[in-house]
């Protein structure tokens, strides 16, 4: 088996971190011929197109496992460092994250609150919606993630953490005016809250009750943070599915009344990770299992 020079792999996540071949150059303090060189080399190695000569190069599904692996070769060192006490600087480790705007509202930033402030973790947390986060992984982007897929990424462990539930609500004023007839019916015509264009979290809802004919209404109301869309729907711009832990408080006070009581959505979530011998990782791991074992419904 043909190695794999680590001087190349380093090489190809710079030329995908800084987007072309001259911004990994001065990253690198080499000329971009040196840059060229390098990666034509490690393609010639692999026997394997790993870039995509677009502006910015974009990683091939090849090249998106080499890349992977240059950030766990990096996670890897840093450790082995701080270990030997050879770092010096003192720079604290980066704890990529990819997160769903959800769970990023309601529950885990207790979990950068519970980890121990000696290991001196900077989280960098990328929002993504729960059924696109593995992709990040698959990428190389993020070491971790929230997700809603019990299958693993290749070269990751997974672990469930619980179920997030939502309930369908819609504000007082929204629901007498346009929901007074059977939710299967009514729910075909009325405004419709959604996150972003892709998410079809209510259509999926709507066509539960319909039993796959239909979907939900044309008229929606597209807005991207989960504290807005919780407001968006107590405005009375919509009906929509919003996460227990943020409808409660809103019908406690009737701000907002549930739709179909007893009618709820379940969405497992796990958590995923590179499958690295790595303290600061497996302390991160370790907390979110925990947090989420308090937040979420088993």
């Amino acid at each position: 088996m043909a190695e794999l020079p680590l001087d190349q792999v380093r090489t190809l996540l710079a030329v995908v971190d800084e987007g072309t071949f001259d911004a990994a150059a001065a990253a690198l303090h080499v000329t971009p011929s040196a840059i060229s060189q390098r990666v034509k080399a490690l393609e010639q190695r692999t026997g394997r197109v790993l870039l995509l000569r677009t502006k910015p190069v974009r990683p091939t599904e090849s090249g998106e496992v080499l890349v992977r692996l240059a950030r766990q070769v990096a996670r890897l060192e840093r450790d082995a460092y701080a270990e030997l006490g050879l770092s010096g600087t003192g720079e604290p480790t980066r704890v990529s994250v990819a997160v769903n705007a959800d769970s990023l509202a309601t529950w885990f930033l207790r979990v950068l609150t519970r980890v121990p402030e000696e290991l001196r973790l900077c989280f960098e947390l990328r929002r993504e919606d729960e059924d696109h986060t593995a992709a990040l992984l698959r990428e190389g982007v993020v070491m971790a993630a929230v997700t809603s897929s019990p299958d693993p990424v290749p070269g990751c462990s997974v672990r469930p953490l619980g179920r997030m539930r939502y309930l369908p609500v819609a504000a007082p004023d929204f629901a007498a005016r346009h929901l007074g007839g059977p939710l299967e019916h009514v729910l075909l015509d009325v405004p419709v809250v959604a996150f972003d264009r892709r998410d079809d979290f209510q259509d999926g809802f709507v066509r539960r009750l319909t039993r796959g004919r239909s979907s939900a209404s044309a008229l929606r109301q597209y807005v991207p943070t989960s504290e807005g869309f919780v407001e968006a729907v107590a405005a009375g711009l919509g009906w929509g599915l919003v996460p227990e832990a943020q409808a409660d408080p809103l019908l406690r006070t009737g701000r907002l009344v549930e739709l179909a009581p007893g009618r709820t959505v379940d969405v497992p979530l796990y958590w995923q990770q590179w499958k690295l011998d790595s303290p600061a990782l497996a302390q991160v791991a370790e907390t979110v299992t925990a947090v989420a074992g308090e937040a979420l419904r088993a």
